[in-house]
């Protein structure tokens, strides 16, 4: 990458990543961080209550929140390719990523940081094992952050109460957002495998992201 930050290629966990993969995850990480950060306050105008706590507070949650679920639902995706015996990359899309960061301005957010991409022959039914992996690790977070906003009540923490929350909401949404039958979204390649499965995973996200996200709330109480 000239005049840029240069990345070496390593092995985590038993994956190799690419310089270039290491970055673009990097990238997307920070891109969603602010943009989910600014979308938690309702935009533009809810700078100042960031600003008020510090940006780094509210950066974290969604560093935290929306960034892990992120990353670890592009992992999911590359861990069942090379099950698959695929070669898989993750590459960032920088014109959603400032989609996602100029909408998210405007109070709502619309988030295709990219894919992951791999080549290799798959059949039908392998192709929806990797496209549903990714929605799957989001519902399994869902449960990973509960114990948090519990804890979070407990021990009448604020801070620990909107890690725990968001954390929930914020994959509550990607997993339904990601099995939407559309375009390059996960929920076309899952349906043009098998439309039970589809409806198995979607129905139940939607339900989750709208209940607790739209209905209840979850995730868009305290100061920021």
């Amino acid at each position: 990458m000239s005049g840029g930050a240069t990345f070496s290629g390593r092995r985590i966990g038993g994956l190799y990543f690419s310089g270039a993969e290491l970055r673009d995850l990097l990238v997307a990480w920070l891109a969603l961080g602010v943009a989910f950060t600014l979308f938690f306050v309702g935009g533009s105008g809810g700078i100042g209550r960031i600003l008020a706590a510090g940006v780094l507070p509210p950066l974290f949650v969604a560093l935290a929140t929306a960034g892990v679920g992120f990353l670890l639902h592009e992992v999911a995706h590359k861990v069942v390719a090379v099950h698959y015996d695929q070669v898989a990359e993750f590459r960032a899309d920088n014109s959603m990523l400032f989609l996602a960061v100029m909408s998210s301005l405007l109070g709502f957010i619309f988030a295709a940081p990219g894919a992951v991409h791999h080549r290799g022959r798959l059949t039908p039914r392998e192709h929806g094992h990797i496209a549903l992996a990714g929605p799957v690790v989001n519902l399994g977070l869902m449960a990973v952050f509960f114990p948090l906003f519990a804890l979070g009540g407990v021990l009448g923490s604020e801070i620990v109460t909107i890690l725990g929350a968001r954390g929930i909401a914020i994959n509550a949404f990607l997993a339904a957002f990601n099995l939407i039958p559309y375009g390059p979204l996960d929920g076309k390649t899952v349906m043009g495998w098998s439309k039970l499965a589809w409806a198995a995973a979607f129905v139940p996200s939607v339900l989750l992201a709208v209940g607790l996200v739209f209905v209840v709330g979850l995730g868009f109480g305290g100061p920021f």
